[in-house]
């Protein structure tokens, strides 16, 4: 790493010192978890719930405090700050993870798994163990729990989509990490990456001519507004996790460590089983509000994107988490 890559992390970690201490408790240990997501996501009522059993489990010993819309700054960022031993966490998917392991791309890739039952059963799986320590090691990274759902991602446009073919000359927003851009790419579409908060008026100003999320994200960030069609791709299902800095991870007692991974398990379990029974109602609502959501045969989309694991080199990744679904 370079002095001026040096000098940049420090200050990054002193700025973040300095927010995340600000009005901390009177606890001995103080976690700060940053997401993107809004309070009004269900994932989001997850991290409250996670908060409120650490707090209560911890006897008052361990305070979880909650920065919602990335109030702390980009997730990049949040993990540089854990990589230099910070108390943060973030909630953060695997493509953005990575660049330290490559396996954590796998989780982004296109119809990896099916719905929430299917991707938590690579999550919790020892081979996702594996990659947890890979992680460590790599980049001091410590994954808490990685069964965060958000949902699956669907297309959103001002033109209706049914083939790849649609979506030719498309520039749709999405995240950087390669995995998705290639996602995006095969599915026809001209891969855009952009922060999530400026979607809204990239879509608006015509920067971009459409986005892919989740229904939760689409509607707390009222994409409906500008976008006219939502139409159910489901090319990437969601999965996320709290990633927090292993340096200040194995500085706690060995019962804080055990309590912070069970209670973000089960806290996860709850928050995904909350994304699934809203799914629906959020569709519904975005349809009174003239948004047309509409059902398509994905297989296309399906055979298009099938080349994404050979050319990002999962090939043989992909046939050991098929066969894990499998069991």
């Amino acid at each position: 790493m370079s002095v001026m890559a040096n000098a940049v992390r420090t200050a990054l970690f002193g700025a973040v010192v300095s927010l995340v201490s600000f009005g901390a408790s009177a606890a001995d240990y103080t976690l700060s978890v940053n997401t993107a997501l809004s309070q009004q996501d269900p994932l989001y009522k997850g991290l409250e719930e996670f908060k409120a059993n650490v707090e209560k489990r911890s006897a008052g010993k361990m305070a979880v405090r909650l920065f919602p819309a990335s109030q702390l700054g980009k997730d990049e960022d949040l993990l540089e700050q854990a990589r230099a031993g910070a108390p943060v966490a973030v909630v953060v998917d695997g493509g953005r993870l990575a660049v330290f392991v490559k396996e954590f791309g796998v989780l982004g890739a296109p119809y990896v798994a099916q719905g929430y039952g299917g991707i938590r059963k690579v999550v919790t799986s020892p081979m996702f163990e594996e990659w947890v320590q890979k992680l460590r090691k790599a980049s001091g990274h410590q994954v808490l729990s990685f069964n965060w759902w958000q949902g699956e991602r669907h297309m959103l446009t001002n033109k209706p989509v049914k083939v790849p073919a649609d979506l030719n000359g498309v520039r749709v927003r999405t995240p950087g990490a390669p995995v998705w851009m290639e996602t995006i790419r095969a599915m026809g579409a001209t891969a855009t990456p952009l922060p999530w908060s400026e979607v809204y008026t990239a879509m608006q100003q015509q920067v971009i001519d459409g986005a892919e999320a989740q229904d939760p994200a689409i509607y707390g960030s009222r994409l409906y507004e500008v976008a006219k069609y939502l139409t159910k791709t489901g090319h990437i299902n969601l999965i996320t996790g709290i990633v927090t800095s292993a340096a200040w991870f194995d500085s706690l007692p060995k019962d804080m460590q055990t309590l912070l991974r069970e209670e973000s398990l089960k806290a996860g379990d709850s928050a995904s089983k909350a994304t699934e029974a809203s799914l629906a109602d959020f569709e519904k609502q975005m349809t009174e509000k003239g948004m047309q959501v509409v059902d398509i045969d994905v297989t296309p989309f399906r055979e298009a994107t099938a080349s994404v694991y050979e050319k990002l080199g999962y090939g043989e990744l992909h046939k050991q988490v098929d066969a894990l679904l499998k069991q």
